[in-house]
């Protein structure tokens, strides 16, 4: 009732074998006779008080073997061994002659005795392993589950009936009802009676029929859960008219309650009829409701109110809740960080330590009215730094080595870069941890072979982040984007089959892709542009060339003057002169023509860089 450990059993052997399965032996066992001399004669109000009370604990083991402990004396009672090979996945007590039965990975079932501690009967139960037990009402059958479902007959060790089952092994095994439905027949002790089954990662709880016949192998009903069930337990039915209330416990910490009359088929999975969670309250501190797990659930004698165990598995806190299902979801809350830390903080504070105000000075010998600082003791890393001697510095990584023996010359390679392989750890590296000096320091190498072969040696899970730091670097000035090209081309040419198996690949590369694209497509203007500038320089330069040249004196060095007759020279002089003016007025036009020549070329080159402002900017 108050949720307090009262007894705690830890095996010899619990480091060698776990714990794997757990069972309380029906109030009336018998306890087998103990081994130290005759056993003294018990008083009638002895033996009734240990007949009420549950005492001995059957414990399964990841070795095979079955430990018998008996709470009240609180010691180790017997140990059940050489009935399996590997790891116990379920113990059942029988109701009546104290019989234990257990099923194993080994795929065998055994039937032991308790008073002898042996192995009374074993049968191979499945052909993989068994992982469940359930004995009937009456006690004469046994249901087994691995995946599929056997009902055996206990005198014989025949399968009475077999059921198709779970996918996954089977994790819960109950029945639900004690008497059939219909009362005109006469009972037989099984027939007309309805079990329930559930298996790991399955969200649905099956519930079977055990007909007369052998036909129907199926579930006639199941009820769906929000996760694996962890934690089965019903009220069963006495009556026809009384439904029966089921507690179901799953993996996600949530509890759902059906209630159902179980009267034959129905197809669809039935949904709960009540889900309770617990959280935390969202106020002091932490303003975010946390949601507490239950771990188990158990309905009341009164079949009214269930018991809730919830919490921590190591300190659990059980607490009594009355059923009203006229909601469809409860949510409890419960402040289970007070329940929890106040036990801690108890056992804490046994050490006191003085508060120390803020306003106190705090005197020192020496000086009359100096005060110092007071120094709280923080943290360990200030105690060791005391240790340290007044005045002496602290040794550099190099110093430790060389005092460790290690070369540190060895260590660095001539060219104070490491090799490629350490390139791709630093890259991968670099990556991670979104350093941009390491990645500067790898990424701007020059060297073909380094690249290719850093981009050989990374591991495959580096590929995509490193795309996304080269797009992320192709966008920055143009200089860097040219050295990205190197190690885009490497990737793809190396890691092309990688990639291509990827199915987010577009939406990855999507924008590495748009953003050469919109490279590419400048391309044709660029190309145009320089062979524009290209024509207009030589054409520039050419016309420098020719201004260069130096010019030539055209008047003649020498002249002779025939003295034949003095009216053929006056003749030939004035056509001299004629000449030297008609040459005057070409040499005129010659000048003329070259500097309108000078002029359409200025305007050439002004025009084009109006006509074309972006190529101009791209260029540059």
């Amino acid at each position: 009732a108050g949720s307090r450990l009262q007894h705690e059993y830890v095996p010899s052997a619990h480091l060698s074998a776990a714990c794997t399965c757990l069972a309380w032996a029906p109030a009336g066992a018998r306890q087998p006779p103990s081994k130290d001399g005759p056993q003294r004669k018990k008083r009638k109000s002895e033996v009734t008080e240990v007949d009420k009370q549950l005492d001995i604990l059957a414990i399964g083991t990841a070795v095979g073997s079955i430990l018998l402990y008996s709470t009240v004396k609180g010691e180790l009672q017997s140990k059940l061994d050489g009935g399996h090979d590997s790891r116990v996945n379920c113990v059942r007590w029988h109701q009546d002659n104290c019989c234990l039965y257990s099923c194993s990975d080994d795929k065998h079932i055994v039937e032991w005795s308790t008073q002898t501690c042996k192995v009374k009967c074993k049968w191979k139960g499945d052909n993989s392993s068994v992982t469940c037990l359930c004995i009937s009402p009456d006690g004469k059958m046994l249901l087994s589950a691995g995946r599929t479902i056997k009902l055996w007959d206990l005198e014989t060790k025949e399968v009475y009936r077999h059921f198709t089952g779970h996918a996954t092994s089977v994790s819960s095994l109950m029945f639900t009802t004690v008497k059939p439905m219909n009362e005109s027949k006469p009972f037989d002790g099984i027939t007309g009676l309805y079990f329930l089954s559930g298996a790991i990662h399955d969200r649905l709880l099956s519930v079977w029929y055990i007909r007369s016949d052998r036909k129907e192998k199926n579930a006639v009903m199941s009820f769906a859960v929000t996760d694996e069930p962890t934690f089965v337990d019903l009220t069963v039915s006495e009556v026809k008219e009384e439904p029966v209330k089921l507690a179901v416990v799953c993996r996600d910490g949530q509890l759902h309650l059906f209630e159902h009359i179980l009267n034959g088929y129905c197809k669809k999975p039935l949904t709960s009829n009540c889900t309770i969670q617990i959280a935390t309250p969202g106020n002091d501190g932490d303003s975010t409701p946390k949601p507490v797990p239950i771990l188990a659930a158990a309905f009341c004698t009164d079949k009214q109110s269930l018991l809730l165990v919830y919490g921590n598995t190591l300190q659990p806190v059980i607490e009594k809740v009355s059923l009203n299902t006229s909601e469809s979801h409860i949510c409890l809350v419960r402040d289970i960080q007070k329940v929890l830390s106040l036990k801690t903080d108890a056992a804490l504070t046994k050490v006191k330590t003085p508060l120390v105000n803020s306003d106190t000075k705090v005197l020192v010998p020496g000086i009359p009215g100096h005060s110092t600082a007071v120094k709280t003791p923080a943290s360990g890393k200030e105690k060791k730094k005391n240790k340290r001697k007044p005045g002496e510095t602290e040794e550099s990584i190099e110093e430790r080595l060389g005092a460790l023996d290690i070369d540190v010359s060895k260590v660095k390679t001539p060219d104070g870069l490491p090799q490629t392989d350490s390139f791709a750890v630093l890259l991968v590296q670099g990556l991670e941890s979104n350093d941009a000096e390491i990645l500067n320091k790898v990424l701007n190498t020059r060297k073909e072979n380094i690249v290719k072969n850093t981009v050989a040696r990374m591991p495959i899970h580096a590929v995509i982040p490193l795309l996304h730091e080269l797009t992320k670097r192709l966008q920055g000035n143009p200089y860097s984007a040219s050295l990205m090209v190197r190690w885009l081309k490497s990737v793809f040419t190396l890691h092309a089959s990688y990639l291509s198996t990827l199915p987010d690949l577009i939406p990855q590369l999507g924008m590495l892709y748009q953003l050469m694209e919109s490279r590419v497509k400048t391309l044709q203007k660029l190309s145009r542009l320089h062979g524009r500038l290209f024509i207009l320089v030589t054409q520039v330069a050419a016309s420098q060339t020719v201004q260069d040249v130096p010019e030539v004196n055209q008047t003649a060095k020498l002249v002779y003057e025939d003295d034949s007759s003095e009216e053929e020279g006056s003749d030939d002089e004035m056509i001299a002169d004629k000449d030297s003016d008609e040459n005057w007025d070409e040499d005129e036009e010659k000048e003329e023509q070259s500097d309108e020549q000078d002029m359409t070329v200025e305007k050439e080159i002004n025009g084009d860089s109006d006509l074309e402002p972006e190529n101009e900017s791209e260029e540059e």
